[in-house]
């Protein structure tokens, strides 16, 4: 019988919730330790929607990559939708077990899945955050090399990115150079881009740019391109059930079906 603790330890094996940054509030934030889990769910986000989901199949824990309770939280009522949310998973008596910052950073986490998506070869960490006292580092981000006819162009390979994410659209700033030596950032990492022409990189790609980054990626001769934070992250969500399914074989681990980007292009 697996329970609910037993995976937040098993997740801790994959991505060391200590790894998490100072502002972060990954782990086991609601539930029993002791219940019994049968069925997980995972997803990006626990949305109303997604609760929804996990009570109607029965599922006794819900993986997210980022938090469900990330502010502090003054008030529990139905008034907000954090508290419906919040009340939904405790009177359906659903567990959440969130792997943010700890994931991205991890070895096998979020930045990793991105580079292979996007078929990056020989990958390294971008930016070396620390390492787990064995010798090993992780950080944020990869950098790898990539090839195939859709490197030819920044236009080519924006497209290219837009199809292996499933993005609904990307923007993107055409420096005007072909597409070799990448930088990958999955979420909110357009501060990395001045980083990221300084390890020698021809493009970058991430999301939630600013207008200056890619005024920055432009005078510094960096192609970028903004996929989107849903997408950019997204990717980790199979790698994760499928890990959990080789971890607890008797348990039932499912993805999410009704989250999706939030956001439509025109």
């Amino acid at each position: 019988m697996a329970t609910v603790k037993d995976v937040y330890e098993a997740l801790d094996t994959l991505a060391s919730f200590r790894l998490q940054m100072e502002f972060d509030n990954a782990g086991f934030l609601v539930g029993h330790g002791a219940q019994e889990v049968t069925r997980i769910l995972v997803s990006l986000d626990i949305t109303e929607e997604v609760v929804a989901e996990a009570a109607e199949k029965k599922v006794q824990l819900i993986v997210a990559h980022h938090p469900v309770i990330f502010h502090p939280v003054r008030s529990l009522t139905d008034g907000d939708p954090t508290g419906r949310i919040l009340l939904a998973l405790t009177e359906g008596r659903i567990a959440a077990i969130c792997a943010h910052t700890n994931l991205d950073v991890a070895r096998g986490g979020v930045n990793d899945a991105l580079a292979k998506r996007l078929e990056l070869r020989d990958t390294a960490i971008f930016q070396r955050t620390g390492g787990d006292g064995e010798d090993s580092t992780y950080g944020l981000g990869r950098i790898g090399t990539a090839s195939g006819e859709h490197t030819a162009s920044l236009p080519r390979f924006a497209e290219f990115v837009k199809r292996a994410l499933g993005a609904n659209g990307v923007r993107y700033v055409d420096a005007g150079r072909p597409v070799r030596r990448v930088a990958v950032g999955g979420g909110a990492c357009g501060d990395l881009v001045a980083q990221a022409a300084a390890a020698g990189c021809d493009t970058f790609v991430t999301s939630d740019v600013k207008y200056n980054q890619f005024l920055d990626a432009k005078a510094l001769g960096l192609n970028l391109v903004d996929a989107g934070h849903f997408p950019t992250e997204n990717v980790v969500c199979p790698v994760l059930a499928a890990w959990l399914s080789g971890r607890f074989p008797g348990v039932a681990v499912a993805r999410s079906e009704c989250h999706s980007e939030v956001f439509s292009y025109l």
